[in-house]
């Protein structure tokens, strides 16, 4: 037990001897500053990628909150950059085929891989992906990050996880877009039906895509935390498991606020985007 000196020494050097409020006036004025607190754990000298077993026994200091999440921030916007990637070229061309071919096969495959792919839990998907590409066949590195390549199957698994609502959400702006007037009018002026889809279709499905991609980009900062656990990726996300298992309270606060703070930038950035692509949008 620490003696009472030690403990209201302490307590002052936080800040814990003054009122509540007053305290947490202190500790918004610290957020304005971008000042996330310190770690419980994480030495300043590194360790911001190490696993849950490490423990820094020294009474070195401590690394700040903010440094440790700008360290891993890259991995997991790379992560999430190659998973959007992966979701767009495979869910864009099907969702365009569903929505041009309304009630056909086209469309009904698309309904069908979507359902697929939404109902599929990603650390089911991890693991298997993980047995079949990596274990058995050796074509990709699973664990752990020393290069590009070990990207490659996690981005998978997120992109397998947000592909079915761009899917369903382009296909459904397709259909409605062929039925506006403007369309039939084009038809009517001897447009090609190629030229009528690049021209004003999909210019005018983009809109509902582009806010949709807003939400999932704020939703793959905080999905990345299974499937960076699943394959130890050095991101945020497995930063923020470690920090809960290591009951490192200030680090898991810190990053709930931070991408929380990201998650707001993102979807102002993609409302001025959409005004951008379409002025008859008002917010």
């Amino acid at each position: 037990m620490a003696p009472d000196a030690v403990v209201a020494m302490k307590a002052k050097e936080l800040g814990l001897d003054r009122a509540i409020p007053l305290q947490f006036v202190s500790y918004l004025g610290h957020l304005a500053t971008g000042d996330l607190g310190t770690s419980f754990v994480r030495p300043k000298s590194g360790a911001s990628l190490a696993g849950s077993a490490y423990n820094d026994p020294t009474r070195e200091e401590r690394a700040k909150v903010l440094d440790l999440i700008l360290d891993t921030l890259p991995m997991t916007l790379q992560l999430a950059a190659v998973a959007l990637v992966i979701a767009l070229l495979v869910a864009v061309p099907l969702g365009l085929a569903g929505g041009l071919y309304q009630g056909r096969w086209p469309d009904k495959l698309a309904l069908a891989l979507g359902s697929i792919f939404v109902s599929t839990p990603n650390f089911w998907l991890g693991i298997v992906l993980t047995l079949f590409l990596s274990v058995k066949l050796r074509l990709l590195p699973a664990i752990g990050y020393n290069g590009f390549e070990y990207t490659i199957l996690p981005a998978i698994v997120l992109a397998v996880e947000i592909a079915p609502f761009i899917l369903r959400t382009l296909t459904v702006s397709v259909a409605q877009v062929l039925r506006e007037d403007f369309i039939q009018l084009a038809a009517v002026r001897g447009l090609s039906r190629g030229r009528t889809i690049f021209s004003h279709v999909l210019g005018n499905s983009a809109v509902p895509l582009i806010n949709l991609l807003g939400v999932q980009l704020g939703m793959l900062l905080g999905g990345v935390l299974v499937v960076e656990f699943i394959f130890d990726y050095p991101g945020l996300g497995l930063l923020t498991i470690n920090a809960v298992q290591q009951r490192d309270f200030p680090l898991i606060q810190g990053v709930a606020i931070f991408i929380s703070v990201m998650f707001v930038v993102i979807n102002i950035l993609v409302d001025l985007i959409a005004m951008t692509i379409d002025p008859r949008l008002e917010y």
